[in-house]
């Protein structure tokens, strides 16, 4: 299942939910999802992350850019100056999508895509690091349904199958149960492929869409029923990780 939303509009959104978490926050705090990280690493690394990617474009370059060289891509070391810069980093984003054209192909890591592709891979990057900053903090984490399960969809295109996470003939049935949403993703030889819908899988996992997003990206499997081989549903997580 596609879901229709304006991704620009989500990973803005995104993007301030992050920043309120860290406003007053203790940088040096760990970060126990993003093992040897603080806070202030976190930061740096999403903020960065969208100059990254707008560089990668803006600059049609075709292989993977060292982090060290993306222009801007340090915070201020005052709170206020690093937060606008974290908030600016979406328009650096748009403006470098704008500059040659949403349908443009452009590298990525999976091979040449539309310029635009990089924006829901960008949002999807901004909801699970705000997990990551709610889960260091002890704070609560919502992600809306519909927000969640377009998160899954990508995660399935984009890590899932995009190398051999399944053995051949095993199966994985996924089924979101507050929103619709139902995927089926197979081990073929050589490769992995997925569709929307329902089916018999080899191990099937139920819950809410956002605790089926988190636990897809080892952030928790609290909330979730699985059905069938429980193995087979803990060793894909673990071969399917980014």
């Amino acid at each position: 299942m596609i879901v229709a939303m304006d991704h620009m509009t989500a990973l803005i959104e995104q993007n301030a939910r992050f920043a309120e978490l860290l406003h007053t926050a203790d940088p040096d705090t760990p970060v126990p999802t993003c093992p040897g990280w603080t806070l202030k690493q976190l930061f740096r690394h999403v903020g960065r992350g969208d100059r990254w990617s707008a560089q990668i474009i803006s600059d049609r370059i075709e292989g993977v850019l060292d982090p060290r060289e993306v222009r801007d891509g340090k915070p201020p070391a005052d709170t206020e100056g690093a937060l606008a810069w974290l908030h600016g980093g979406p328009q650096v984003l748009q403006d470098a999508i704008e500059s040659v054209g949403a349908s443009t192909q452009v590298w990525t890591f999976l091979g040449p895509r539309p310029a635009q592709w990089w924006v829901r891979r960008r949002l999807h990057e901004a909801t699970v690091h705000r997990a990551d900053a709610a889960l260091a903090l002890g704070q609560p984490y919502e992600l809306a349904a519909d927000l969640a399960v377009d998160g899954i969809e990508e995660w399935i295109d984009t890590v899932a199958t995009s190398r051999q996470t399944l053995d051949p003939g095993v199966t994985v049935h996924l089924h979101t149960t507050d929103v619709p949403g139902e995927w089926m993703i197979h081990g073929e030889e050589g490769r992995v492929v997925w569709e929307p819908g329902h089916g018999k899988g080899t191990v099937a996992v139920r819950g809410r869409a956002a605790d089926l997003f988190l636990a897809l990206l080892n952030r928790g499997s609290d909330g979730l029923e699985i059905f069938g081989d429980e193995a087979v549903w803990a060793s894909w997580r673990e071969r399917a990780q980014f």
